[in-house]
Parts: structure tokens; C-alpha cells; sequence
């Protein structure tokens, strides 16, 4: 049966558009519903037989083993040079060559920054240990003036002291036998001069020397008293005091010296951080600018990757002078292994196909030819390029092993693919379009009246009815005049009640189409 475009109205619809249409019209009418296509006016009717649920999808052939050609350089950079599709390269061989002079300007530049870190940490490292030796100078003197003050210490408690206290002793001794010389002479003398041996002038000189003798005395004794008082005490006190004094410029010494060594080698451990990562961001530059060469992993015939853009459409070319992003794939080197078909599933249909699933690829360059396969591959996670044609959308990727190859089959070939998901020996079933969603029921239109029908399994073209409708009943394909649909209540996913969701043995999915659009659409 020939589907017409919109040609599928009631009778009572037709009447209508008979009685107001011109006589041309009429005529034309005529042409267009004429014979067995009177069925087409009312509906289709339900019938019962044999059913194949299948999903199709557009998608293109690719190696099952291939070796791939991926830009490494970061952000995007354009093509400069590419080996012309088909040649055959050897493992090693240029494949393609990158726009990398930003990358050698940057390169300059860090060469210049990794040599002034060198130098910075050579500058450290020579500060380092000229502080090294100078704290080993200023600790050698500040512990040798220690040593000097404690041997200066020594030598006045041991030496000079005792050698002074000595003298002042002796000292006393002296004026002590000087004294007891004088008195005896000042005796004789008295003696002398009363016998009259002695002058009275002689006499007074014997007793002025006594007295000189006896005052020396005392001032001896004086004298070793105030060294035992105040002199012995005072230098004491002042040679430790200088000990004292140089135990603690050693100490100030010391801390200053690792004050120092700690400072100088926090600026070493910078400077050789920062030497390490200026010579790290060359490395990757120098890095970043070998990758812009991409060589042929393997030996083979070179295929450009073929790259999916924006609403399906076809992405970027790969082709001199296109702009390519990091990760991206330019090209892929096919080995031996045989032919896969890749296709992007809707998440509506992604429950119902598992891998072993036999599959029939047409080739769009083939045609008349079809190629079995089966599912060997789906994602469990969506494909986050899908999002760009609609955030709601999820696509999953799908590959399809072909059992069979030929020469004629190469990488990059547009191709369909439909996928056998189930066979049904004996299912009522009813057309896609004359399925309804109205306010979370589930209906077709029955001689004008909506009737609820429970709906299992769907096709491309054709639904699977479990209860509701008899064989042969005409159901409408499309909303009869007089008749609305109710709007379906809004569920917490944002989903009309009843969208995707049902009472079939499928999980009551709404019948769905391979790319996720419904040919049951609700028409709310």
C-alpha cells in the first residue's frame, strides 16, 4: 500500500471537503481515493501475522583493528601538511605536520627563563657556601676569644692574683723587720746618747727612721687589705665577666650563622624548584613540538577519521589547513581484521539491543547488496558529542561486526543499519500512526470514537496490540474530526504520563523510531 502525504482523512471529513471544494478539486479527489485506496480513507486495518521488530540507524564502516593517528598538541592548532588519502605508508612514515611556531616562540622564551633559573640557583648555591665559610670564621673567633677570656681567667686566679697577694705579704714582712731593725737602733741610739756617745741630732734620725719604718708597715698592711677587698674582687668579677661575655657572643654567633645557612638555603631549594619547573615547561614544549609530527604507527593504507558535528551533521574535514583540537583523531591505518559498522542508538531503543544481536548492513556505495552482521559492542555510558545537537539527547555508540567483507568494503562508507531485535510469529498489530497518547491512556480511534488499547512491542512501521482491538477493525491514522487529545499529566521527569512508559511487555515503551523520534507522536 502507497502512503499519500496527509491523504488520510475520515469520510465524514471528505464529505465535508466535497461539499466546499470546486468542481477541480473534486475531480482530482476522485483520482486520489479511487479503488482498493477507499480502505486508506478510513484507516488501516488491524491485522495479525508474522512480526519483525527491528531498529535502523544511519552510520559509517570502519577497520575492526585499526591503527590510529591522534593530535597530542594542546588547544587547537591547524594542519599544515597531509599525506593525500589511500597512500600507503610504513610504520614511522609522516602522516601529517602541525602548525608548531607558537610552540617555538614559547620555546625561546623558556629556554631564556630555564637559564636565568640556573643562574639564580648557581648565585644561590654560591651564596650558600660563602656564608658557609664565613660562619666558620666568626665561630673560630668568637671561640677563640672565649678560649682567651678563660685563660685570661686562669691565669689571674692562678697567676696574677696569688703572685700579688704574695708580694703585698712579703711586703709586710719587710716593713715588719725594717720596724723591729729601727726600734733596736732608736734603743741603742737612747743609750748612746745618754753615755753621751750621740749627738742629740743622731738620736732624732734613729727615731724619724723608726717611725718611717713602723708607718711603712701599716701602709703595707693597708695596701694588702684593699687588694684582698676591692682590687681581688673587682678583677675576679671583671675576667668572668668577659668569659661570660664570650660564651654568649659564641652562642649569638652560632645562631646567627644557622639564621643564615637557613635563609640561604630556603633561596638554594627555590631556586632549584623553580629551576626544575622552568626546565619541566621546556621539556614539554620541546615535547608538544616533537608531537606535531604525526608519524604512521603501523604500516598501511592512511584513511582520514571521519568526524560528527553539530545535528548530525558532518563535522570539521580533515584536510590541510583545518583546525583540529587535542585528542582528535586525524586518521586511522585499517589492519587486518575485518569490517565494523559504528552508529549512534537513541537512549529510547538502547534498552532493546544487546550484543549477538544479528544485524543486515546496506552499503549506500553498494547498493542491492546486503551484508550480515551482529552487535559485538555498546556503550554503557551516552556519547557526550551528542550533546551538542540537543542537551536532552542521549546517543549511544553501537559497532556492528560484519561476518562477511569484500574488497569492494572500505572505511568511511555511509551505510544503515537494521537491527533484528525480535521476532514475532503471531502479533495483532496496528500501524505507528494510528496510536495516540490522551491523558495517559494509551489509544486508536475506532470508527471515529477513541478506544484505550495496551500496546507491546513496537517496529519501524508497525505496533504490537495485546488487548483493546480485533482483527480486522479499522483504526484511524490520524485524529478524527471532532475529536482532541487530552494533554497528559506532567510527571517529575518533565514527561507526559504515559511517554516511554506503558503496560507492555517491553515496559510498555511508546512505539519509538530508531533515532528517538516517535511516528505515535502525541499530538498535544
Amino acid at each position: 500500500m502507497t502512503r499519500k502525504p496527509r491523504s488520510s482523512p475520515v469520510v465524514r471529513l471528505v464529505v465535508v471537503l466535497a461539499v466546499l471544494a470546486a468542481a477541480g478539486w473534486g475531480a482530482q479527489r476522485a483520482g486520489w481515493f479511487g479503488g482498493e485506496e477507499a480502505i486508506e480513507v478510513r484507516g488501516q486495518a488491524v491485522r495479525r501475522g508474522p512480526m519483525r521488530i527491528t531498529v535502523l540507524q544511519r552510520g559509517n564502516l570502519a577497520a575492526k583493528d585499526s591503527a590510529k593517528v591522534v593530535n597530542e598538541l594542546e588547544g587547537q592548532t591547524q594542519i599544515l601538511t597531509l599525506v593525500d588519502e589511500g597512500s600507503h605508508v610504513e610504520a614511522g612514515d609522516v602522516v601529517a605536520t602541525l602548525d608548531a611556531s607558537a610552540l617555538r616562540d614559547k620555546e625561546v622564551v623558556q629556554d631564556i627563563a630555564v637559564q636565568n633559573a640556573q643562574a639564580a640557583l648557581t648565585k644561590a648555591q654560591q651564596n650558600l657556601e660563602i656564608q658557609k665559610s664565613q660562619n666558620a670564621s666568626d665561630l673560630a673567633a668568637a671561640r677563640q676569644r672565649l678560649e682567651f677570656a678563660e685563660a685570661d681567667l686562669r691565669k689571674y686566679l692562678e697567676g696574677d692574683w696569688p703572685q700579688q697577694l704574695q708580694a703585698a705579704e712579703e711586703e709586710i714582712v719587710l716593713a715588719t723587720e725594717e720596724l723591729a731593725q729601727a726600734e733596736d737602733r732608736l734603743k741603742w741610739s737612747e743609750k748612746l746618747a745618754a753615755e753621751g756617745f750621740l749627738t742629740q741630732t743622731e738620736l732624732e734620725a734613729d727615731r724619724l727612721a723608726m717611725e718611717r719604718a713602723r708607718i711603712k708597715l701599716e701602709q703595707s698592711k693597708r695596701k694588702k687589705d684593699l687588694l684582698e677587698e676591692f682590687d681581688h674582687p673587682k678583677q675576679k668579677a671583671t675576667f668572668e665577666a668577659a668569659v661570660v661575655e664570650a660564651r654568649r657572643e659564641l652562642e649569638r654567633v652560632e645562631l646567627q650563622a644557622k639564621a643564615r645557612l637557613v635563609d640561604l638555603e630556603a633561596e638554594v631549594r627555590n631556586a632549584k624548584a623553580r629551576l626544575q619547573l622552568e626546565t619541566e615547561k621546556l621539556d614539554k614544549l620541546r615535547d608538544q613540538i616533537d608531537k606535531s609530527v604525526l608519524r604512521a604507527p603501523a604500516s598501511g593504507i592512511v584513511v582520514y577519521a571521519r568526524t560528527e558535528g553539530r545535528y548530525g551533521r558532518s563535522g570539521d574535514l580533515i584536510e590541510e589547513g583545518a583546525t583540529v583540537r587535542q585528542h582528535q583523531e586525524i586518521a586511522t591505518i585499517p589492519q587486518s581484521g575485518g569490517m565494523i559498522a559504528t552508529a549512534s542508538l537513541h537512549e529510547s531503543v538502547i534498552e532493546q539491543v544487546d550484543v549477538g544481536m544479528p544485524c543486515t548492513v546496506r552499503v549506500d556505495a553498494i547498493p542491492g547488496r546486503e551484508y550480515r552482521g551482529h552487535v559485538s559492542f555498546v556503550a554503557l555510558l551516552p556519547d557526550s558529542g551528542s550533546w551538542w545537537a540537543n542537551p536532552n539527547q542521549r546517543l549511544f555508540r553501537t559497532e556492528i561486526a560484519l561476518d562477511e567483507t569484500s574488497p569492494e568494503l572500505r572505511p568511511g562508507m555511509s551505510c544503515s543499519v537494521e537491527i533484528l531485535v525480535d521476532e514475532i510469529p503471531d502479533a495483532l498489530q496496528v500501524p505507528v500512526q494510528a496510536v495516540f497518547h490522551s491523558g495517559g491512556r494509551t489509544i486508536c480511534f475506532v470508527d471515529g470514537e477513541p478506544r484505550e488499547v495496551e500496546v507491546g512491542k513496537a517496529g519501524e512501521a508497525w505496533v504490537q496490540v495485546l488487548s483493546g482491538l480485533e482483527e480486522g477493525e479499522v483504526v484511524a491514522l490520524s485524529v478524527p474530526p471532532g475529536q482532541r487529545l487530552e494533554a497528559s499529566p506532567r510527571t517529575g521527569d518533565g514527561r507526559p504520563d504515559g511517554a516511554g512508559r506503558g503496560g507492555g511487555p517491553d515496559g510498555g515503551r511508546k512505539p519509538q523510531r530508531a533515532d528517538g523520534g516517535s511516528r505515535a507522536a502525541s499530538r498535544e
